[in-house]
């Protein structure tokens, strides 16, 4: 039987058929740059031909790279990952650079797995999220040399590099804005904290602006639960059971906003009348709910581009800022307004 259909077309197939050497058709797939305009269509018309395919090691080999970056997400089951995934992944590809991407779970010892399973398998660079990462992760990455941006977070003292914002202040500036509506009890629907520094931070970051006006932020009204729609109801349901009730709600991000809102409905509570909302990152549903969320807006896909950017500038030799801040917004829609006396607590 003869096999020549099924046969895969080999660099010097190409070669053959557009009567150039294996170097010249080499030249053109990775340096197209440096190649006549006539010549490279030539080239490339053949390649076109033949469904040639270059080997991926050996171009690897060739140029010391693989042109690949990984990246490690917390989770994909939360629109704003998948926001980043999709912008880091546009951006990339602009530079013929393809996305690898992983899970962790919020748990830096899978982090740390998979950060080195990406780099077992070749990637030129990482992206991460925070600052969080395990020591061990950090210590490695140091000695291999591998460019690493760390996402969502803003430290200019800090000598790692990365593009994000400062978690406290945005929290802070949400709070301050419930405490000018006359608010005083405000409670904190956060994210786990553990192993999560945006997290933490966010939560610092309202204990800062209650601190600032003589408040504290009491244990009964911080509630950390998993970023989903069922325990964040519970957690509303845990944060009003204590009295004095609070009159408002900073949430650590949409979902956890989104979960508060929906359960506030089944405690027949009036928002924003009985209970005021914030919530974070503004997701597109965020504008489209009943009352509409007010919340931070944090401009994800110009963050995970810049990441890219970032990433793209240091393989090409450069040096990029090492610390790069975006900006994030308070965006004041219908779930919030004026506090409304309560009753005090029962003696």
């Amino acid at each position: 039987m003869d096999t020549r259909e099924n046969k895969r077309p080999t660099i010097d197939d190409v070669a053959q058929m557009a009567g150039v050497s294996t170097a010249t058709v080499s030249r053109v797939l990775n340096q197209p740059g440096a190649v006549r305009e006539a010549l490279r269509k030539n080239v490339l018309g053949a390649v076109a031909r033949l469904g040639y395919v270059p080997h991926a090691g050996a171009r690897a080999l060739m140029l010391h790279r693989t042109g690949t970056v990984g990246a490690v997400f917390p989770t994909v089951d939360n629109a704003i990952f998948a926001q980043a995934i999709d912008a880091l992944q546009r951006r990339l590809a602009l530079s013929e650079v393809h996305l690898l991407i992983a899970t962790s779970g919020y748990d830096p010892g899978s982090e740390t797995r998979q950060a080195v399973n990406l780099v077992t398998r070749g990637v030129d660079a990482l992206a991460l999220c925070g600052f969080s990462q395990h020591p061990d992760l950090l210590h490695f990455l140091q000695k291999r040399g591998l460019p690493c941006v760390h996402v969502m977070v803003h430290q200019p003292d800090c000598a790692l590099l990365s593009v994000g914002f400062d978690n406290a202040a945005a929290t802070a500036r949400a709070t301050r804005y419930l405490i000018d509506l006359g608010h005083r009890r405000i409670a904190m629907l956060a994210g786990i904290t553990q192993f999560n520094d945006r997290a933490a931070q966010r939560l610092a970051g309202v204990r800062q602006a209650l601190a600032s006006i003589g408040l504290e932020l009491p244990p009964a009204r911080v509630v950390e639960r998993p970023y989903g729609l069922s325990e964040a109801r519970e957690g509303l349901r845990q944060l009003m059971a204590h009295r004095p009730a609070p009159t408002a709600i900073v949430c650590g991000n949409d979902v956890l906003a989104f979960g508060a809102l929906l359960e506030s409905r089944c405690m027949d509570l009036e928002v924003p009348k009985d209970l005021s909302i914030v919530g974070f990152d503004d997701l597109e549903m965020a504008s489209h709910l009943q009352p509409a969320l007010t919340t931070m807006r944090v401009p994800t896909e110009t963050m995970w581009s810049t990441a890219a950017d970032r990433l793209l500038a240091t393989l090409a030799g450069e040096t990029p800022p090492r610390s790069t801040e975006v900006e994030v917004a308070l965006i004041v829609r219908e779930s919030t307004g004026p506090a409304r006396r309560l009753p005090p607590a029962a003696p």
